[in-house]
């Protein structure tokens, strides 16, 4: 046997693994009367995470950056469905789409933040923020934020992390440069916000103790999606060719996220990240709660300064 056949054969305790697909790990769920709220929906691991979740039956309120974008994703899934508008750069918008939901009168069972921007050849600042950091992680955490009271009793959300959070510089989160002035590189600048990512869902966790509502980030696996348009042309030949190979499939990398936001076996479980449908062990700076609490207490004074 192959090593390749080795890995991708491989399952874990939840009886998923690496080339376990969104329709494996939903197979016989009934979601009818869920409603599930997930970013990014325009394409990718949104949209096939959005085209899985409906067709076990929930009402997916799909986000992209413009609510033509939203609109277009939402038709190709049917009426149950619904567009909504939400760039996680733009402040403005997230608060808008936050104020829809609730003015929509709806409770939300699960949140899937799956949105991203990846590998940005040159540092970019919007509001003063890095752009990855900003919009991977502040706009997830103001539009979440925002919506928490409208999260039912047992809601889950599920937070697109990254196996990147681990290649990030000494102590994990540069809170004396966040926006990487003096070190930033693609993917150091990705990694930050992928940690980032993560530790939102442990702290989160921590505030969800003690109720039935749960946080959990994943990491979806390496998946060839258009995330990839940013990395350079020889980088992204190389991606073409391991493709099927050492690269997942969409269907196989939205699995864990469809995993987590509705399998019953993950109801019980927070604060944990994810990867193939089982829980991982993250990086040191993944497990660091007090590096948690400090990211949650700067992103908060970041969020409330935006307008």
């Amino acid at each position: 046997m192959s090593l390749v056949s080795l890995v991708r054969g491989r399952r874990g305790v939840s009886g998923y693994g690496y080339a376990s697909t969104a329709e494996d790990v939903t197979r016989g769920l009934n979601l009818r009367g869920q409603n599930i709220l997930i970013t990014g929906v325009g394409s990718g691991l949104g949209a096939e995470t959005a085209r899985v979740l409906q067709l076990r039956g929930a009402t997916i309120y799909g986000a992209a950056r413009t609510l033509e974008k939203a609109g277009d994703a939402c038709r190709r899934l049917g009426a149950s469905a619904v567009p909504v508008a939400c760039d996680l750069s733009e402040p403005a918008s997230v608060r808008a789409c936050a104020a829809d939901i609730h003015a929509r009168g709806i409770k939300l069972d699960v949140i899937v933040c799956n949105a991203g921007v990846m590998a940005l050849p040159q540092r970019e600042l919007r509001y003063g923020q890095e752009l990855q950091f900003l919009t991977n992680h502040i706009g997830h955490f103001g539009l979440v934020t925002e919506l928490l009271d409208v999260l039912r009793e047992r809601g889950r959300m599920v937070v697109l992390s990254s196996a990147a959070h681990q290649h990030t510089l000494r102590g994990g989160i540069q809170f004396d440069d966040l926006t990487l002035e003096h070190n930033y590189t693609p993917w150091l600048a990705y990694g930050q916000s992928k940690l980032a990512n993560l530790l939102f869902a442990r702290a989160l966790a921590g505030r969800l103790n003690g109720t039935q509502r749960t946080a959990n980030a994943v990491h979806p696996g390496v998946v060839t999606t258009q995330l990839t348009r940013h990395m350079g042309s020889l980088a992204q030949t190389a991606a073409a060719l391991a493709r099927g190979v050492f690269f997942k499939s969409v269907d196989e990398g939205a699995a864990t996220q469809c995993y987590v936001a509705a399998h019953p076996a993950a109801s019980g479980i927070s604060g944990e990240y994810f990867v193939n449908c089982n829980v991982a062990r993250p990086s040191r700076y993944g497990r660091d709660s007090a590096l948690a609490e400090r990211l949650w207490d700067v992103s908060e004074r970041i969020w409330n300064g935006l307008h």
